[in-house]
């Protein structure tokens, strides 16, 4: 009895020693909890307040460089691909349009497919919609673009067809994520309430699915900014232009600024996404 009594005197009613420390540490101890000044900062935004400053600041830089280069007394070859009327903002226009464009047809084509095997009936063919989703990346990106050149010739239409299947698998697997992760509860009860499969799906499996989705579109958004910069293999135009000139002609100036102006229409796009990812999302969650 006695043994009993001290064995409880050192480990306390609850498992633990009398001074409250675990007698293994090692068993069930929680996460290190994150430093408040890092708690702080995500609950403002800090880095959302901050990229538009850098983002500036590249471009400052970007556009002192460029005004460094003195192009009027420069190489014929340097002076003529930076024109910035006749080659650089052209070239930029380009550039947007394809990204622009290929974003808004995945986010359409992912979200029909992501839907389409929502409801059970139809769940058995949501392996077979990724599979082929799954394609678009499994392919080298200059294959893709020559499969398409193939079959629908050059242009700009065919590098916004080739940038949808390359960069359709991240929002469809975001979206298809989403919305199987809603807890089933949740669904049962807007059924029980007499709300319609539709209305189930739109009131409340997609708003909740919504930060996953939208995680997904800023993944997709990227990588066709990325991925244009190839267009111009195939008639596409874009900053790839620029940079494969500065590669030809062993330019580094024209090398810096067409890869200079990729990486800030990248990091714009990028923010606007991150954007839309904090103050998109549903109230509550």
């Amino acid at each position: 009895m006695s043994g009993l009594t001290s064995v409880r005197a050192r480990t306390g009613d609850a498992g633990t020693t009398t001074d409250g420390r675990d007698p293994d540490p090692g068993s069930g101890s929680a996460a290190p909890a994150e430093p408040s000044w890092l708690a702080r900062a995500r609950s403002k935004h800090l880095g959302l307040k901050l990229a538009p400053v850098g983002i500036a600041l590249l471009a400052l830089a970007l556009f002192l460089y460029y005004r460094s280069l003195g192009l009027g007394d420069s190489v014929i070859q340097q002076s003529s691909s930076l024109q910035w009327s006749t080659k650089l903002w052209p070239q930029l226009v380009q550039h947007l349009t394809i990204a622009l464009w290929s974003t808004v047809l995945v986010v359409v084509v992912a979200l029909l497919l992501g839907i389409a095997p929502a409801p059970p009936p139809l769940r058995p063919f949501g392996p077979g919609i990724f599979t082929v989703a799954n394609s678009g990346q499994a392919l080298p990106a200059y294959g893709l673009l020559i499969i398409f050149l193939a079959m629908l010739g050059q242009g700009l239409r065919t590098v916004v067809v080739a940038l949808v299947l390359y960069a359709l698998l991240p929002v469809l697997r975001n979206t298809m994520v989403g919305l199987d992760g809603v807890d089933r509860s949740v669904i049962e009860a807007g059924r029980g309430m007499g709300m319609t499969r539709w209305r189930v799906l739109t009131r409340i499996e997609l708003p909740l699915a919504v930060p996953v989705i939208l995680a997904g579109v800023r993944v997709a958004m990227i990588l066709n900014i990325g991925m244009a910069t190839l267009a111009y293999l195939i008639g596409g135009g874009g900053l790839g232009v620029t940079i494969a000139v500065g590669l030809k002609l062993q330019q580094d100036p024209v090398l810096i600024i067409g890869a200079a102006l990729v990486a800030i229409v990248a990091l714009t796009f990028d923010w606007v996404g991150a954007l839309a990812e904090t103050y998109l999302r549903p109230k509550g969650l």
